[in-house]
């Protein structure tokens, strides 16, 4: 495998310090302006991106408002629930797992005061008790796990035959590395200490732990940053990008 540091811990991929940055968080992973600000302005982009996969995958009409009724979806690395909220509302029984369980317990207070009926759980994907699913999502996860094989395995075990998975992440580039780790971090666009570059999984890297995994990904599409259009799909891989895989034929 290419360009990442890829770290063998007996299947575990929780990090504790990884767990406790992100929990600090949760207060404020709502609020639109707070340090979860980014992220807000990310969503809307890879939600974009996931409706035109799951039109693609399941022969959804464009139009529909909820192309996922009677599937379920998987959100991995939920935090509080970001993703898994506009999930629930194009239709999907969705389950949300998340390592911090300050994360889990804000991600239900506010699926509550929306009245969406989400199924939240904290721990190891591995070691929980759950179906398979239609959908299984992880967006900037996979940097942050320590054994990226077992957690790509993981997510693999969780999707259906004929499901579709997305992922998402910063790519390994120097590019990266100036920007999200230097310029981001330091001016307060993200917070400290949210991404260590060596973590950073190239396109090539993923295509080989998807296909350990028996999955095969399609060809990444960019998420890039321009004063007129902002954050949005392109074909510029350097900072970060967005894949959809299916099982192997």
């Amino acid at each position: 495998m290419a360009n990442a540091t890829i770290e063998h811990r007996d299947g575990a991929t929780i990090r504790p310090d990884e767990a406790a940055h992100f929990g600090a968080l949760a207060a404020d992973w709502w609020d639109a302006k707070g340090s979860s600000a980014m992220l807000h302005r990310l969503n809307p982009v890879r939600l974009g991106f996931i409706r035109e996969a799951i039109d693609t995958q399941f022969g959804s009409d464009p139009a529909a408002l909820r192309p996922l009724a009677g599937r379920r979806a998987l959100d991995v690395g939920c935090g509080a629930g970001l993703l898994c909220e506009p999930l629930s509302r194009l239709g999907a029984a969705v389950t949300g797992v998340d390592a911090a369980s300050e994360n889990i317990d804000a991600a239900r207070t506010h699926a509550e005061a929306m009245g969406l009926a989400i199924d939240y759980r904290c721990g190891e994907l591995a070691s929980l008790d759950l179906p398979k699913f239609d959908l299984v999502s992880a967006m900037e996860v996979i940097e942050h796990v320590a054994d990226k094989g077992a957690f790509v395995a993981a997510l693999a075990a969780r999707l259906a035959p004929d499901g579709l998975m997305v992922l998402s992440t910063p790519n390994r580039t120097a590019r990266s590395r100036l920007l999200l780790v230097g310029a981001a971090e330091r001016l307060g666009a993200i917070p400290r200490g949210t991404h260590h570059w060596d973590d950073f999984v190239t396109p090539e890297t993923l295509r080989d732990l998807l296909g350990a995994a028996g999955l095969t990904m399609e060809e990444p599409r960019g998420i890039a940053w321009s004063p007129a259009k902002e954050l949005h799909i392109s074909s510029d891989l350097s900072l970060n990008y967005i894949v959809t895989a299916r099982r192997a034929d």
